[in-house]
């Protein structure tokens, strides 16, 4: 083995003229390299999906901090709906340029707010809120997408969803049965146990419009730590818990 290594060490070195004590350091780095890559293949899995979930929940802030702008103005002082949304920017940790950048953005060229209705795949019903600056290449790119995927523009999904009020709040061990009771002292219409961009399970309180402030208030008082309120779009159909995601 000790002879056949030195030839082949002697042959490489005559064709590239290297001394031999180069050459065998740079098979040793090759095998390093691969050692590099196996590593790389095993946390690729998991981090490429997490950082796509990150990049998608970027975009969706960056929307709707616009809008909030648009509708509002660009101080939160006076603006409740972009104060609320800087409050969840800061607990899902946005980077503090992208949300600057984004409220300048919507100062120096405002987009329009556009809300299209659609079927997904296995029929579902789908509200897709948009902010463009050119709502002709944006039809087009939802029509491309629904396509793609089975789905279709329709007409008629919005009278399933209902605009509602929507406290979220960490899990922090909080039962299904304590959940639904601090619901009711509340009073909050319902509550939803979902995950958020994260993976991180939180719970959504559901109320009137009028009353978010003192659903978030009184659930507070009650030791929940709330994350964010806002108005959402909810499902009037409630969502059974062992239908695949």
């Amino acid at each position: 083995m000790i002879l056949r290594a030195l030839r082949l060490t002697v042959r490489v070195s005559a064709v590239v003229q290297s001394p031999v004590l180069h050459s065998c350091r740079a098979l040793h780095s090759s095998a390093a390299l691969w050692a590099g890559h196996n590593k790389w293949s095993k946390v690729k899995d998991i981090k490429i999906p997490k950082d796509a979930a990150r990049a998608r929940m970027i975009v969706k802030y960056t929307m709707m901090i616009r809008i909030a702008v648009r509708e509002g103005g660009p101080n939160p002082e006076f603006n409740v709906a972009l104060a609320q949304l800087l409050e969840q920017c800061r607990n899902k940790n946005l980077p503090k340029a992208t949300v600057e950048g984004a409220i300048k953005g919507a100062k120096s060229k405002p987009g329009v707010q556009y809300v299209y209705e659609a079927t997904g795949p296995g029929g579902c019903t789908l509200l897709i809120e948009i902010l463009t600056d050119n709502n002709t290449r944006s039809h087009q790119e939802i029509k491309r997408i629904l396509m793609k995927h089975g789905g279709a523009l329709c007409e008629g999904a919005r009278r399933n969803f209902d605009r509602k009020g929507v406290v979220a709040a960490s899990r922090d061990g909080i039962s299904s049965e304590r959940a639904l009771e601090l619901a009711i002292e509340a009073g909050a219409e319902d509550v939803l146990e979902i995950e958020d961009e994260e993976e991180r399970p939180i719970l959504q309180f559901i109320c009137d419009i009028a009353s978010m402030k003192s659903v978030r208030s009184a659930l507070e008082s009650l030791g929940v730590h709330t994350l964010s309120s806002g108005l959402e779009f909810v499902s009037k159909k409630k969502k059974k818990k062992n239908c695949p995601r």
